[in-house]
């Protein structure tokens, strides 16, 4: 049985043992060995300073949309921000800038910016996840990637504990790629660059298109106890396979191949009917299960086309490596010191 423990360390306050089941999509896991919600910068900067002085690794934890935790928990400091602040001032004749905290989700963004008649971001509705998540993988869907709307941002250079802003280029932005992977930075805010809407009709239309989207999104996609897609898309170089004259990269093209599908399954985790690339938890399931699934998936395409496919979902704290190919993925872990 886990006893909860907290004390306040400079400006932030620490809690231990904190079950993060319930903080993450797929609702498995273990606990964090401390965890911490700052509401300032200051917050961050004092918890950061924690973790140095005690030797402590840190994890940032966004809405867990896109995350699975160990069953063994999280060893070190799990930041979980709270700044979640949308404000916007005006860009120009056909432009504003929206800046939104760390800790917001993107659903509130576009929320926000659709009741001050602002477009662009609605392209990404229906998708959960905080700024700061989305900004570390460059959040995308079909041809629109977030990296199209950052402006600038501000991090916390998390060495020498000092806040920096930074432009679209400091990024260097790529597929599920930015230099958050790193872990010398975390970041604090976003500004996005979106549009003033001409007309009340346009925002009208933004509205529906929001809606349709999401509902697109809920008859394709489970909603609940999952990842999203697990496994990113593969590489070029990665790949042999042609079709249509186009490398075939697309994961879910292979996995639909082999017939997992609302087929397979390890205790309480399976491959959704709804897609062959994301992987559910019925209620039942530890993370073990879901690494089950994930590896027999791995080695079904494996056995058939010769090719591994590598996670998208990020793994946190495990000391090993739990999947096939012995190396974390480009997404990266997530932990800095």
């Amino acid at each position: 049985m886990l006893i909860e423990t907290q004390f306040l360390y400079e400006s932030c306050l620490i809690e231990g043992n904190v079950p993060l089941a319930d903080k993450n999509w797929f609702g498995t896991g273990g606990a964090a060995a401390h965890f911490v919600e700052p509401l300032y910068p200051q917050e961050l900067r004092d918890a950061i300073q924690f973790a140095h002085e005690n030797d402590h690794t840190v994890t940032i934890l966004g809405s867990g949309a896109n995350t699975l935790i160990s069953d063994d928990g999280v060893d070190g400091v799990v930041i979980k921000s709270q700044m979640k602040d949308i404000t916007y001032r005006d860009g120009g004749a056909s432009v504003a800038l929206v800046t939104a905290g760390a800790g917001a989700t993107l659903d509130d963004v576009i929320t926000f910016c659709l009741a001050n008649h602002f477009l662009g971001l609605e392209e990404f509705s229906g998708i959960p996840g905080t700024v700061g998540g989305s900004v570390y993988i460059n959040l995308h869907y079909f041809e629109f990637l977030l990296s199209q709307f950052l402006l600038e941002a501000t991090v916390l250079d998390v060495v020498r504990g000092e806040l920096m802003t930074v432009d679209n280029a400091w990024f260097a932005f790529g597929y599920n790629q930015s230099t958050l992977h790193a872990g010398t930075h975390i970041l604090i805010d976003a500004t996005f660059r979106v549009y003033k809407a001409d007309a009340i009709t346009d925002v009208f239309y933004a509205q529906g298109r929001r809606h349709e989207i999401m509902r697109h999104r809920e008859k394709r996609y489970p909603s609940k106890n999952t990842c999203g897609s697990f496994f990113r898309n593969f590489h070029d170089d990665e790949v042999a396979l042609e079709v249509n004259g186009r490398k075939a990269i697309w994961v879910a093209y292979y996995l639909d191949k082999i017939g997992v599908k609302g087929q397979l399954k390890v205790g309480g985790a399976s491959v959704s009917y709804q897609h062959a690339n994301m992987i559910v938890n019925d209620g039942s399931a530890t993370t073990a299960d879901i690494i089950g699934v994930a590896r027999k998936m791995q080695e079904l395409v494996r056995k058939e086309f010769g090719i591994v496919p590598q996670p998208e979902c990020r793994l946190v704290g495990f000391d090993e490596y739990p999947l096939l190919n012995g190396s974390y993925p480009s997404t990266g872990s997530g932990r800095t010191r």
